[in-house]
């Protein structure tokens, strides 16, 4: 479905419960495929939510229902069409709680410091993490999860199959015998499984999914949550790999998290310390799976990125949590500090994590669009077709907008100015907002016929015009046709 044909439906679904769409602005997408978009009315601001994966969607519907009538912090649904597509929540905003680990560790030069502040949300967050496992687990409908009711054996043989064949198999030079990991994986899920289960799992419990607004805590995407065990969602935020907390800091936490759990029930009940180093080594293995999925299968950038982290947790890990009774699994995490994914240095991490990156494309609408490598699927694409076509000139041919003749020709010609200032206000008012966000990427894109002219040329002077108004981003420019690279700003 086309962007505007979801438009329309969020703006009949906001009309529907009595308030006027003044704006409806596509939200920068993550690893889903679910499209989001805040909706600006005459009242508030609300998130409209687009995914043909209707089962999917019911879990949503349905454990936000239910969160939400116990008085727990989670998106209120406002309206649903018919279709069971395309939904209006509450907006929570932009702040999360990444958001203020990545402040913290850029104050610190990296160094993996994160203040009271930041702790201190993480502790807010694991005393409303124990409400919804242990409250939100009452009563709630397990038959609307999806894609199954219960985190069982099979699931936990899946995320290591994951491991498997998107991380492992891609690296072909980790040697490994694949029966004998199968036997490790069988044996491994054979007594992670027997942990006790009868709670809710939220599944992607992780930073970016706890909203921070006046100082609260919101909890968004649980569409993958079911029935399962307490340790998997404390594991998954505590050791979201580029948050990179301290391993004492993190004990403090699980310390804090056990005494909360304890107003409930028995920790020696759930054995929770029993299982606990092994769901940290499922969730980093399951981590690398979706890394190489995305990432290595997808190509999407900043999941490759962030492979070294958990590369280094794993180590981590392994050192002081040694799996000698999985001979396999051992072997392959041995080899995995021969991979080459170097970390950033401590200066390289705080300049990557504080400067906006804008890639500037040029390329011809004839041979597509521009792949979005940063994954965040923002930005934007100028049409200079409907501009004076230096390409009809004879004396034009060989030329590309680089060139003074052809610069010359397209500067003479008023229509291009007018074009020029719109697409200058248009950059420059996003520029000024993703950097006082910390957005990490925007990128832009000038297309033309042929990618000869036009396009080049826009995208040469978008690109001087940046390098010299914004000194502290740092630039892409590539000329797609004409095979032209060039960065500056690092």
């Amino acid at each position: 479905m086309q962007i505007h044909d979801i438009q329309n439906i969020l703006a009949e679904l906001t009309r529907s419960i009595g308030e006027t769409p003044k704006g409806i602005l596509p939200i920068a997408e993550s690893g889903s495929a679910r499209k989001y978009f805040r909706i600006i009315t005459d009242r508030r601001s609300l998130i409209g939510t687009f995914s043909n994966n209707v089962e999917e969607n019911e879990a949503f519907l349905a454990f936000s229902k239910h969160f939400h009538d116990l008085g727990l912090n989670v998106p209120e649904v406002l309206a649903v069409n018919e279709e069971r597509t395309c939904y209006l929540q509450s907006d929570f905003g932009d702040d999360n709680l990444f958001a203020h680990v990545q402040k913290a560790l850029m104050a610190n030069g990296g160094s993996g410091t994160l203040g009271e502040n930041v702790i201190e949300l993480y502790k807010k967050a694991l005393s409303h993490l124990v409400k919804l496992q242990v409250l939100g687990h009452q009563g709630l409908d397990y038959s609307k999860a999806y894609p199954t009711e219960r985190f069982d054996r099979q699931a936990i043989i899946d995320d290591l199959n994951y491991f498997k064949y998107y991380f492992i198999k891609p690296h072909e030079e980790i040697d490994f015998n694949e029966t004998r990991l199968g036997k490790d994986f069988e044996t491994f899920a054979d007594f992670v499984s027997q942990a006790p289960y009868d709670f809710f799992m939220y599944r992607d419990f992780q930073s970016r999914n706890i909203m921070v607004k006046d100082n609260e805590l919101y909890f968004i995407d649980f569409q993958g949550g079911r029935k399962g065990p307490l340790n998997y969602d404390v594991v998954s935020l505590l050791y979201q790999v580029k948050a990179q907390i301290p391993q004492a800091i993190r004990d403090e936490l699980v310390g804090y998290y056990k005494t909360e759990l304890s107003q409930y029930m028995s920790l020696e009940a759930v054995k929770f310390d029993t299982y606990q180093p092994y769901f940290v080594y499922l969730r980093l293995m399951q981590v690398l799976g979706a890394y190489g999925f995305r990432g290595l299968i997808q190509k999407k950038s900043h999941f490759i990125e962030s492979i070294p982290y958990a590369l280094k947790e794993l180590k981590a890990w392994n050192e002081t949590h040694p799996l000698n009774q999985y001979p396999e699994i051992q072997s392959i995490i041995s080899q995995l500090s021969t991979l080459n994914y170097p970390l950033p240095t401590d200066s390289k991490l705080s300049t990557l994590n504080s400067k906006l990156t804008v890639t500037i494309n040029s390329f011809s609408f004839k041979k597509g669009y521009p792949a979005d490598f940063s994954g965040n699927g923002g930005g934007f694409v100028f049409d200079c077709r409907a501009l004076p076509n230096p390409g009809r000139e004879p004396e034009f041919k060989t030329k590309t907008g680089r060139d003074w003749e052809v610069i010359d020709y397209l500067m003479a010609k008023p229509p291009v100015h007018v074009f020029l200032d719109h697409v200058k206000g248009i950059i420059g008012q996003s520029v000024d907002n993703y950097r006082e966000r910390h957005f990490s990427n925007l990128m832009v894109s000038f297309g033309c016929t042929g990618g000869q002219h036009r396009s080049v040329f826009f995208a040469q002077t978008i690109y001087e015009w940046l390098k010299a108004t914004y000194p502290d981003i740092h630039l892409k420019l590539n000329h797609i046709e004409r095979k032209i690279k060039e960065e500056t700003g690092l």
